[in-house]
Parts: C-alpha cells; sequence; structure tokens
C-alpha cells in the first residue's frame, strides 16, 4: 500500500497495481469531500433533503404533477435506451442547456456508451428540476428548493467522476496514466491548503505584479491600514477620495494590474486617494463590531484623511457591503451633525435587502441559528466557508470545473488575476457579522427610521443628504440592482445612478482602458427601478470617465500635488500594499 506523504513522482507502482491506485483515489477524494464539508459543503446534501421531505409531504396536495412529470420521464428513459440498442445517434432525447459547457467534447456525442450515460443524467435532471419548480411553496422555500436540488444535480454530474467521463479515461490511456498521478498530487496540495485552486498562485505576488500602485501606509490601527497613493500628475484636486473595500474581501480587487486598476485610474485622473485596508481578524478578534467598523474604521479614516490633506471634507467611495458600512456611518455623523464627508459613490450596494439576490437561500432562521452558533464557538466567520457559499451560487464554473480539470484531468489552471483575489479569502469577526446578518439581512433594519442604533446614534438614512453616485450592474446576482436602486430613495440627496452591463465583480472591474461593454445613465428617479430603465439611455464602453467627470465637480480646485505621504504626525509606515492585505487564512 502508499504510505501517506509517499512520493507521487514515480507512478508505476500505483499503475501497475489498479485496486491500489483506486484505494489510493478514494482515500485522497475522501480527504478533498472531508474539507469540503468543513467549508460548508456537507450543507448542500443536508438542505436538499429537508427541502424535499417538504415537498414530499406537499405533494400530496396534486399527485397529478408528480405522475405526469415521472411518466414523461420514463418514456424519454424507453426512448433513449431504444435508440441505444438500435444505433440511431441522430434522434437526441436529452440535449444539454445552451451554454452548458460540460459535454462539449465530442466523446460525449460519438461513443455510445457515454451518449446514454449524458442524455440519462440530464433526462435525470430534467426530472428534479420539474419537481421541484412545481412545488408550490412559498417563495422563499421555494427558492431555496429549487437552489439546493440544482446543487445536487450539479455534483452528480457524470463529468464529475473518472469512470463515466470520457475526457478523463483518453486523457489517462494518452498520458499513460501521468495524468491521474498529476491529479492526485493536485489534490493533495489542495487538501492542505483546505480550498481548490483556481489559479496558478506562484503566478503572482503582491506588490510585484498585483496591488502594484505605487502608496504608502500612513496609518494603522487594529481595524485597518491607511494607503496614501503616490500622485502621477502634477497637480491634483484639493478635495481628497478616500476607497472603502468591503471588509469580506481584500481591496485589491481595486488594484489588480495597471491595465485594470481602479486605484491607479483614479490617481492618473488628478485625485489625492487614499484607501482603506482592512484587517484580517483573527479568533482573537472576534469581539470587533459593526459600531467598531464605523467609529474606528471610516470615521477614525476620514479623521486622519482629512489632517493630512488639511481639507474639512473629503469625497468617499465604498464598494458592497463596504457600501452599506459607509452608508451607516453616514448617518451616524448625519445624527451628530458632522459633514466631514462631502459626497459618496456606491458601487453595487445593498441597503435595502428585501431581495438579498442568490445568498438569500442561505438566510432563513433556521440556517442563520446554526451559523451563528458556529461562528461564536470559533470567534469569527472564515473566509473560507464565505468563499465556499460565493462559489455555491455559481457551482460548476467556480466548483466541479475545478474538480475534474485539476484532479481528474491532472491540469494546473492558468493564471488569472480575478480568480487568484478571489481565492484570497478574509474572515469576519463574530459580533460584527451577526449584527450584520441580522440587522440587515434578517429584520432588514436599514430600511426603518430609528430601527438600528450606532455609536449611540439613531439610524435614519433619509437624514443623509449629500450628494450620491450609485453604480449597480444588471447582472449581479448578489446585489440585484432593482434592490441596490433603493438606496437613491433611501438617501435625500442629490442622487445619480448608473447601470452598468455584467456582473458583480466584473462590471465594476470595466477599465476604461479597454472601454468594453456598455452602461445606463440619466433615467428619471422616484418612480421606481422599471421607470427609470424604460426612461435610462444607453451608453456604449466603460462607465468610469462617466463617474471620474461627476466626482472632479466636487473634488475642489486644482493644487500642486503633494511632494510627499502624510505628513509631521502621520508618517510613513510601510510602502503599499501594506502587511494587512499579506495576511492569509491558508
Amino acid at each position: 500500500m502508499t504510505k501517506k506523504g509517499e512520493s507521487m513522482d514515480n507512478n508505476s507502482n500505483l499503475l501497475s497495481n489498479p485496486q491500489e491506485f483506486i484505494d489510493y483515489l478514494n482515500t485522497e477524494t475522501q480527504k478533498v469531500l472531508e474539507m469540503f464539508s468543513q467549508s460548508g459543503g456537507d450543507d448542500i446534501f443536508t438542505q436538499f433533503t429537508q427541502s424535499w421531505t417538504e415537498l414530499a409531504n406537499r405533494s400530496w396536495e396534486d399527485p397529478t404533477v408528480w405522475i405526469r412529470a415521472i411518466t414523461d420521464y420514463q418514456q424519454s428513459q424507453i426512448n433513449l435506451w431504444t435508440n441505444l440498442l438500435t444505433g440511431k445517434t441522430d434522434n437526441a432525447v436529452a440535449e444539454p442547456a445552451r451554454g452548458d459547457r460540460r459535454f462539449q467534447a465530442e466523446e460525449w456525442s460519438k461513443n455510445p456508451v457515454f451518449d446514454y450515460i449524458k442524455q440519462s443524467y440530464l433526462l435525470s435532471s430534467k426530472l428534479l428540476q420539474e419537481m421541484a419548480s412545481n412545488a408550490n411553496l412559498s417563495d422563499k422555500e421555494q427558492k431555496k428548493l429549487e437552489f439546493y436540488t440544482q446543487q445536487y444535480i450539479d455534483a452528480m454530474s457524470p463529468t464529475n467522476f473518472a469512470a463515466t467521463n470520457p475526457e478523463v479515461l483518453q486523457q489517462a490511456l494518452e498520458t499513460k496514466g501521468q495524468s491521474l498521478v498529476d491529479g492526485l498530487k493536485n489534490l493533495l496540495t489542495d487538501s492542505e491548503k483546505g480550498r481548490i485552486s483556481m489559479t496558478d498562485e506562484t503566478a503572482f505576488k503582491l506588490g510585484e505584479n498585483i496591488a502594484t500602485t505605487e502608496g504608502t501606509v500612513v496609518f494603522e490601527n487594529e481595524m485597518f491600514q491607511l494607503i496614501q497613493y503616490k500622485p502621477t500628475t502634477e497637480e491634483t484636486f484639493s478635495r481628497p477620495t478616500m476607497i472603502v473595500p468591503p471588509m469580506i474581501n481584500k481591496f485589491y480587487i481595486l488594484d489588480l494590474q495597471e491595465h485594470n486598476s481602479y486605484v491607479k485610474y483614479c490617481v492618473d485622473q488628478g485625485q489625492t486617494t487614499f484607501l482603506v485596508s482592512w484587517a484580517n481578524p483573527s479568533e482573537e478578534q472576534g469581539h470587533i463590531s459593526w459600531d467598531d467598523y464605523v467609529e474606528k474604521g471610516i470615521l477614525e479614516a476620514t479623521r486622519v484623511v482629512k489632517e493630512i490633506s488639511g481639507e474639512d471634507k473629503i469625497n468617499a467611495v465604498a464598494w458592497c457591503v463596504g457600501g452599506t458600512l459607509l452608508a451607516t456611518s453616514l448617518a451616524v455623523m448625519a445624527a451628530r451633525k458632522d459633514a466631514s464627508i462631502a459626497s459618496a459613490t456606491f458601487f453595487t450596494t445593498l441597503m435595502d435587502f428585501t431581495d438579498p439576490g442568490d445568498i438569500g437561500v442561505f438566510i432563513d432562521e433556521q440556517q442563520v441559528k446554526q451559523l451563528e452558533e458556529k461562528v461564536e464557538n470559533q470567534g469569527f466567520l472564515s473566509g473560507r466557508e464565505l468563499a465556499t457559499s460565493f462559489n455555491m451560487l455559481r457551482a460548476n464554473d467556480l466548483i466541479w470545473s475545478y474538480v475534474v480539470n485539476n484532479y481528474l484531468k491532472g491540469q494546473t489552471p492558468p493564471p488569472f488575476d480575478i480568480l487568484y483575489w478571489n481565492s484570497d479569502s478574509t474572515n469576519l469577526p463574530a459580533d460584527m457579522y451577526t449584527f450584520y446578518i441580522n440587522k440587515m439581512y434578517m429584520e432588514n433594519g436599514l430600511t426603518q427610521k430609528d430601527q438600528i442604533s450606532l455609536c449611540g446614534e439613531k439610524i435614519d438614512l433619509s437624514k443623509i443628504k449629500i450628494p450620491c453616485y450609485f453604480l449597480s450592474t444588471i447582472e449581479d446576482h448578489i446585489a440585484p440592482w432593482k434592490g441596490t436602486f433603493s438606496g437613491t430613495e433611501l438617501l435625500k440627496g442629490k442622487n445619480e445612478f448608473v447601470l452598468g452591463a455584467s456582473g458583480h465583480v466584473a462590471g465594476v472591474i470595466n477599465p476604461a482602458s479597454k472601454n468594453r461593454r456598455n452602461y445606463w445613465i440619466n433615467g428619471e428617479l422616484g418612480e421606481g427601478s422599471e421607470k427609470w430603465f424604460e426612461t435610462a439611455e444607453r451608453q456604449e464602453g466603460s462607465w468610469w470617465p462617466h463617474w471620474a467627470e461627476w466626482l472632479k465637480r466636487r473634488a475642489g480646485k486644482k493644487v500642486p500635488a503633494p511632494k510627499a505621504p502624510g505628513n509631521d504626525t502621520y508618517k510613513a509606515i510601510e510602502d503599499a500594499p501594506g502587511r494587512y492585505v499579506a495576511v492569509r487564512i491558508d
């Protein structure tokens, strides 16, 4: 038997003994399944079982739906068997959906056995989907049932198993088994890391070829480091801009590489640019609360930026949950008559959580309570669990495709900056997470005046009356644009709403240098999202220049660019991107 830790470089012994190879494969696969379970993957099957138990209990209310679906399925299977036995290959009973890339290889159609496996799987998938979609449950339970049914369907795809994937078998044959051995090496490496590799992580190094915009850390506390970026223009606008990334991700999604760096774009526009780099909290920091993120985070960063710049007001830009944090901070400031922030930009930010997007399937009393207990015990919500949950929303693309390519085919994923960032998760403090999930998602407290108290102040978003720029994206599945649009109705300043193409990340990181995609502007505000879209004007290219012009009108006069970062009080600590962003959870 192969011992644990034995080198896989010499594959002859394993391949000469098929049973030993299978035993080894099963052992290592079990490790990955355990790894996935610890990150929340076991909930797929638990929730699937619970949802289908509820469905079965309701089925007797109208059994005709089940009977019709099962009858159609049985007839389709008979037709499929008939095609297989008679050798008919030009009359498919089931075809993959458009955009389904799992069965693109010609072996899935040319080989009768694998063609049968493919079509039988698709028929079974269709049966489960039809039964789930006709369940007649409440909206929330219906979405949950359909989601976990799809998770189960995706997990059971024949492409995910070596014995039923002709591409895997063909590659193993052509490489004399080396692809399987390489796959086991990849699997062992990932089981050590505790997550699936999505990119060649050796290709990137912070500060060298990712997060490279020149800057200096000029302040730090237990919550964050503050980076001041080096000007690239002789003159800059006098009023500084402070960028607030989400606390659930590393900031360098906004500073990937020079050609697609939003931070670099801001600097090149003459903006005096600062950025908050959040700490990756440990178990000992589980006490950090949402109040702390406001008082010791946003408000403290604002104070320091004002002191360094010598200005009495700044502009703020925030993304996703960073935007929700900024909105609550602005409400605290409004209650205190603090006008330190002159304008705010919100990227894909929910303030009204009526429609929480696809992640709503994870949010109900039972699931939230279970996760709260776990979070309280460990002191934080693991970034690994967060990443697994988000990846489950696009399981075929972000989980199973890598299982197949990395472990079954033995391939190394190519370098991709966004996927490198996506794999670099952060933890959330227990207290902060509990407040966020309950007050925002469960209670939707920001839509109700004085429902939430923060830093000793009652929160009322209608008291925020500064100019605001809202950027949402039309395909966003995490912060649906019609939900983020509600921010224009909750905040009472002069608001601008812009809708970009694509999704939650790609729609925001749409650099002006490439000028791709499109966006919509100038719709009528005040009568809901549908009216806005009906009256909006479509524009080609990136929305970045539109935002840059909006901000310039609020950025003050042009002054000579700062010659050095910080000031006598706030001196240079270290070069950007700083230590905090480099802390990983691996």
